[in-house]
């Protein structure tokens, strides 16, 4: 059985159909993954079905790691470069043999190194390649917050029972205002800030009260504290948001600003209820960070002439779209950081004000009194502006004012939740705007998104990618042999990521004669595409792959945020 492929394993097992394993194995192509991390990924088969017939395939036992409790004292003996280099993890022992995952447990060299290193025989179990990654990143990542927690600290605490009826309001405000856990609180604000997180996430569920930061767009695991002190922290966080710790009913959102590590930090603070209890995301917006320039923005010569094209016209509408988070304000900001002169009168509509620029008119908008976006535009128009911009253009009323102001003599910046550039185009017409006006009124719309760079420190050529695999994700055959692309291999400064910071990627789609055609016409957003890519626009793919070229990210970095 060992010399048996897995794919086929799994079809003889009825696990998985042909169709899903050619389809399993076109991506395999892609991505360079293993067939069995990706079969799972892809949702043909549940991960235990495919790590059972693995273990049977090599020989082994199968352990599950998302159900294993791991022993972080066995952790700490094997060192951070093996793990990473064999991709194997220790989690327990077994009398005086070291229990380790390991996504190849054949590799007798990786065996023999962990007993030399470890002095102890061991006992190999094997887990997907792709969960057994994610587990070495989060779980062997150094972290203050780990040392800091334990039991011994929260002993005198009880499991709280979240039944309303017995819920103790002075128990628990006492119990968030004492020293154990304001320690932990300001642990992981410290340390999120310390690691450049954009967002904190305090996670309740059945048997598990977990801590999660998101840095450079990929949330990691930072803390898992003791259940019984979860609605000690969760009060903890409202008392400092300002918040009523007595209701757990419905969402509340506050503020907290605070100064860690020598920053001011303006906190937003979102409490949702859920089913095991209250889920707090923190939003964390650095106050003394300068707002980016044009230039820092990642956009190349041919994409930078265009936008700057767009931007120092005297009217019309240029627009931002993508997901939350892919950057889109910044992008507006260094574009009216390039614009705030002094004869020009730049009004903006911001919910929130991310950072504040001297010269522009910021407003920020409040719901609960009735500013909203449009009421704000129409206060803007008579306060004599040159350049409005709109933080988001959410409803009809909002788009008709921004395009209207467009018409009439304005430059109006704005930004919309789409997945590309030519699709902003219907989701316009789709809100009520006619296409005519659509097409009188927009000068230029970019799409983009956030693109994690190789760790500089511990890059290295992936010699692994095959020239196929290139070809399959859109790569010229006239490109192939003219570079080798990188990939992290982990280290201290990357917490063995593989990554450090983000780069923008951009889709810049200027409205042509043809274009404007298409669009009066009644095109598709396909059709819009098709012209705006024979006209010379990059494809968000395909400025993430001028990324891979030069050296910048990896290709499962291209591949897991574009599309062909």
């Amino acid at each position: 059985m060992r010399n048996e492929q897995l794919g086929s394993l799994l079809l003889k097992k009825n696990l998985i159909t042909d169709e899903q394993l050619a389809e399993a194995l076109k991506v395999q192509m892609q991505r360079g993954e293993k067939i069995g991390s990706v079969i799972v990924n892809l949702g043909y088969a549940e991960k235990n079905e495919v790590g059972k017939v693995l273990a049977e395939q090599l020989g082994v036992q199968y352990i599950d790691l998302i159900k294993t409790k791991i022993d972080k004292e066995v952790l700490r003996l094997v060192p951070d470069e093996l793990c990473k280099k064999y991709t194997v993890l220790p989690f327990g022992m077994d009398g005086k043999k070291l229990k380790v995952a390991i996504s190849d447990p054949t590799n007798i060299f990786a065996l023999e190194e962990l007993r030399f290193v470890t002095g102890r025989p061991v006992s190999p179990y094997v887990e997907l390649e792709r969960y057994l990654k994610h587990f070495i990143v989060t779980k062997k990542s150094s972290s203050k917050i780990e040392k800091a927690i334990n039991e011994e600290q929260f002993s005198d605490y009880k499991v709280e029972d979240d039944v309303e009826t017995h819920l103790d309001l002075d128990s628990l405000r006492v119990a968030g205002d004492e020293a154990p856990i304001i320690k932990l609180v300001n642990f992981v604000l410290t340390e999120a800030v310390n690691k450049n997180a954009s967002d904190i996430h305090f996670e309740s569920y059945e048997d598990l009260f977990r801590v999660r930061i998101r840095v450079d767009g990929v949330l990691r695991e930072l803390a898992t504290p003791p259940l019984k002190i979860k609605n000690a922290v969760i009060s903890r966080i409202k008392i400092l948001a300002k918040l009523d710790i007595a209701e757990r009913r419905l969402p509340q959102d506050g503020r907290i600003l605070l100064r860690v590590s020598n920053k001011d930090i303006d906190i937003r603070v979102s409490v949702m209820p859920a089913i095991f209890g209250e889920k707090i995301v923190l939003r964390l917006l650095e106050k003394s960070t300068e707002v980016l320039t044009l230039e820092d923005l990642g956009l190349d010569k041919c994409n930078m002439a265009k936008f700057v094209r767009a931007i120092e016209k005297p009217y019309g509408m240029i627009l931002m779209t993508g997901p939350t988070g892919s950057g889109k304000s910044t992008t507006l900001y260094a574009a009216m950081l390039r614009l705030n002169k002094e004869g020009v009168n730049i009004m903006t509509a911001e919910d929130p004000v991310e950072y504040m620029i001297n010269g522009v008119n910021q407003v920020h908008m409040k719901e609960d009194i009735g500013l909203s976006f449009a009421v704000a535009l129409r206060s803007f128009l008579r306060q004599d502006p040159d350049i409005i911009m709109v933080g988001e253009m959410r409803d009809f009323e909002t788009a008709e004012i921004a395009v209207k102001s467009a018409l009439t003599g304005h430059l109006v910046l704005s930004t919309l939740h789409t997945n590309d550039a030519p699709s902003s185009i219907n989701r316009l017409i789709n809100m009520g705007i006619e296409p005519f006006l659509v097409a009188s009124s927009v000068n230029l719309i970019a799409a983009q998104r956030l693109i994690r760079k190789v760790c500089k420190n511990c890059s290295e050529l992936d010699k692994n990618i095959t020239n196929e695999m290139l070809l399959n994700i859109g790569f010229e055959e006239d490109e192939i042999g003219s570079f080798i692309p990188v990939v992290g291999r982990g280290c201290d400064l990357c917490d063995f990521t593989g990554y450090k910071g983000r780069v923008a990627v951009y889709e810049l789609m200027e409205m042509t004669e043809d274009i404007l055609k298409l669009v009066l016409s009644g095109a598709t957003s396909d059709d819009i595409k098709r012209q705006s890519i024979s006209e010379g626009m990059k494809t968000l793919r395909r400025s993430g792959l001028d990324k891979v070229k030069e050296g910048v990210t990896t290709l499962d970095e291209v591949l897991r945020i574009t599309i062909l």
